[in-house]
């Protein structure tokens, strides 16, 4: 079910050296390129009202990543690689689009793209706008500002962690609005309650579009004799977040013409956070999930953290950072304080 775009947004299938997939466009065609990457369980979609805001002379390009909206759906996420298949299409459809260096713009999986362009391709961005960020360290199976593993086989995070209730409400396409359901899940913890999007039915379309099984999400696991007993597999987007599928972050600090970077978050975030309602851990700690280590084994993990200690390294290593912190904000702060977001976004992005 392709989602009717808004006016002024053009949608292209495009096809690139690695992935045919749906790409969104805004604005004239030989603006400065800023390129958007969409969070887990979400698509292109999302960006739309922030692409038609952009300043004359930008030109938005965001395309739904491989295991989402109307991507190939035979193009598989490898998690054993981290999220380098995500960002290599991102260079693969820079490529094909004629675009040497844009910026990229990442909302929380998408962040965790960004760190991975970073890494491997600095040169092709003139700037990162990093919204509320999956750690450089992945999501879950970690305990300190360092990101050290909680377990050598990362337990507690990747495919096996996920609610196998919610994916299958995925896999339905339910559009309910009951308990655990996609609806209730994106209007209680993508954004602060109470904010509802007037464009609701087309997001939860968008959501309901995650590619669902065990090479998309959640993906695969394998048993571990480490609580909660299943540790990370290699196929699937969860994977590709696992603590122990990424690559060295040391390796941004040697970057010798760093690019600039932006922060921002809400301050009333639910999924990044330090203790994040979607991190085992917490609900372990909370008493929900029996057998937890305790705090000095297994903590929740320290997501605010862990992305600080990173950014400060990366400053003191002679890049920028800017940080800002959008207040009575959740998880999309895009969506929910446009007007705010948008504001510091631009003045980063022109600057």
């Amino acid at each position: 079910m392709s989602i009717p775009t808004l006016p002024g947004i053009s949608a292209e299938t495009v096809s690139t050296a690695r992935l045919r997939t749906r790409v969104l466009f805004s604005g004239a065609p030989d603006g400065i390129p800023v390129i958007f990457a969409h969070g887990n369980l979400t698509s292109a979609t999302f960006w739309e009202e922030t692409m038609l805001a952009l300043p004359a002379g930008y030109r938005g390009i965001a395309l739904d990543q491989r295991g989402f909206g109307e991507s190939d759906p035979g193009a598989a996420v490898d998690g054993s690689r981290g999220l380098a298949d995500m960002s290599d299409d991102v260079l693969a459809l820079m490529d094909s689009l004629g675009i040497e260096r844009a910026h990229l713009v990442g909302h929380s999986m998408g962040g965790g793209v960004l760190w991975s362009l970073l890494g491997d391709a600095p040169a092709r961005l003139l700037s990162a706008s990093l919204i509320a960020p999956v750690s450089p360290y992945g999501f879950g199976g970690s305990k300190d500002a360092q990101g050290s593993l909680c377990a050598p086989d990362a337990a507690g995070a990747g495919g096996g962690v996920a609610n196998p209730q919610y994916a299958q409400l995925l896999k339905d396409g339910e559009r309910g609005d009951g308990d655990m359901t996609p609806r209730q899940v994106m209007n209680n913890f993508y954004w602060k309650p109470p904010f509802r999007s007037p464009r609701e039915e087309d997001l939860l379309t968008s959501v309901l579009q995650t590619h669902t099984g065990e090479r998309d999400y959640p993906g695969d696991s394998v048993a571990s004799e480490h609580w909660p007993g299943v540790a990370p597999g290699r196929w699937g987007v969860l994977n590709g977040m696992a603590p122990n599928n990424q690559p060295d972050i040391s390796r941004l600090y040697a970057i010798e013409d760093k690019p600039p970077l932006l922060w921002l978050r809400g301050d009333s975030d639910q999924v990044i956070a330090d203790m994040s309602m979607f991190d085992l851990a917490t609900f372990g700690k909370l008493g929900v999930v029996p057998g937890w280590p305790g705090d000095d084994a297994c903590p929740p993990q320290p997501m605010i953290a862990q992305i600080k200690q990173v950014l400060d390294n990366y400053a003191a290593a002679g890049g920028a950072v800017t940080e800002v912190v959008i207040e009575d904000c959740g998880h999309t702060p895009f969506l929910e304080k446009a007007e705010a977001t948008h504001r510091a976004l631009f003045a980063f992005i022109s600057g």
